[in-house]
């Protein structure tokens, strides 16, 4: 039979104060690297078929997911403000568009690049997957789809100055 070893009480209590920190440094520097991601920003959402400034969304990290509110609606000349959401079916129904979240559930696969996450349209209030990337943080390229990423649209936002 081999010998066991069993380490004194207070080395025990050193390595398991080593890996806590490791785990706390290695959570806090993960945690950075999220902060500092393309994907998260304020941005000008641009309307894929006039290619006019619709609103302003702000992106930020919550609980590990990305979300995007609505900061602020740009009037496009001509056509009138929808300021609340009467298409709505869920419990944003007759809110607000300014302040109201509009994506969320987003994971990210690696910098720059979420998935697995909705997008509302405010205007038809339908829901949609979603997908979003930034390769160079000035563009945020957002895929809505139904079913599947090739039955849907894309539209470009632009990182707000």
């Amino acid at each position: 039979m081999g010998k066991r070893c069993y380490l004194s009480a207070n080395v025990e209590k050193y390595l398991k104060r080593i890996l806590l920190s490791l785990a706390v440094s290695f959570y806090c520097l993960n945690s950075l690297a999220w902060e500092d991601d393309n994907a998260i920003g304020t941005w000008k959402s641009i309307d894929d078929d006039t290619g006019l400034p619709t609103a302003i969304v702000k992106t930020e990290l919550v609980n590990g997911q990305l979300q995007g509110t609505v900061l602020k609606l740009i009037p496009v000349p001509g056509e009138e403000l929808l300021t609340h959401c009467k298409l709505c079916t869920d419990s944003r129904k007759d809110q607000p568009i300014v302040g109201m979240i509009i994506m969320g559930g987003l994971h990210r696969d690696k910098p720059g690049h979420w998935s697995g996450g909705e997008i509302l349209d405010p205007d038809e209030g339908k829901v949609y997957k979603a997908n979003v990337s930034s390769e160079d943080g000035k563009r945020l390229v957002i895929r809505a789809y139904i079913g599947f990423s090739l039955l849907g649209r894309t539209q470009i936002w632009i990182r707000e100055q």
